[in-house]
């Protein structure tokens, strides 16, 4: 993914509070506040119509901004945002401030490849997707766009464990359990068949006429 940073203006906001933020929001822009890098947290606010087109373009919890904060600049990446649950609209945008050789938390989706050569696949299997993503610890300016689970060669009833995939490169998994990503399983027609199996023989045996 490129990282390179987004601009986005802002003002500095003079007071908080519900009241403050309900009048910046009359003005027609978003209050947002920026913590973190060991400094007090800075109010702010945002133009509303560009802050409501980056939040519904995608990736704006992994994409890093450089925020004008009234001639002065900020390195920055969105770590929450709320919306009217009515009209969809921006309400509050939180952003941490970026440090040199700081690393974030992020969701890092997974992405199945391969799954055309998967044997399992083959035979009629499925994917069992027990993780779609995975929290990781990663660089700022190097947010993978996912982590890849290569199927080739994996059967029905086999496992792919977060220890089997290589991780994008300064990335680490938070969770250091070794834990499952997917599992390939059979499926229901499949069982059903290996079910009737048995009972073939018997069948053609019954329907056989009886020697004298």
């Amino acid at each position: 993914m490129s990282n390179a940073a987004k601009q986005i203006e802002a003002t500095v906001r003079a007071t908080n509070g519900k009241g403050a933020a309900r009048a910046v929001r009359l003005e027609g822009r978003v209050p947002a506040v920026i913590y973190g890098g060991g400094v007090e947290p800075t109010s702010i606010s945002l133009d509303f119509n560009a802050t409501k087109k980056l939040i519904f373009a995608g990736h704006f919890l992994t994409t890093v901004f450089e925020v004008n904060v009234d001639g002065k600049k900020i390195r920055v990446i969105p770590r929450d945002y709320q919306l009217d649950p009515i009209r969809d609209q921006p309400l509050h945008v939180d952003f941490l401030r970026l440090t040199a050789g700081q690393k974030i938390k992020v969701e890092v989706p997974v992405h199945v490849i391969n799954q055309l050569v998967s044997p399992g696949i083959k035979r009629g299997g499925a994917v069992n997707l027990v993780r779609h993503s995975i929290e990781m610890m990663v660089p700022p300016d190097a947010i993978p766009e996912g982590v890849n689970v290569d199927l080739t060669g994996i059967d029905i009833g086999k496992s792919i464990h977060v220890s089997m995939i290589k991780l994008p490169e300064n990335c680490s998994v938070v969770d250091k359990t070794d834990f499952t990503i997917l599992t390939i399983v059979a499926t229901g027609g499949m069982k059903d068949a290996a079910a009737a199996e048995p009972a073939a023989p018997a069948a053609a045996a019954k329907a056989a006429p009886a020697k004298k």
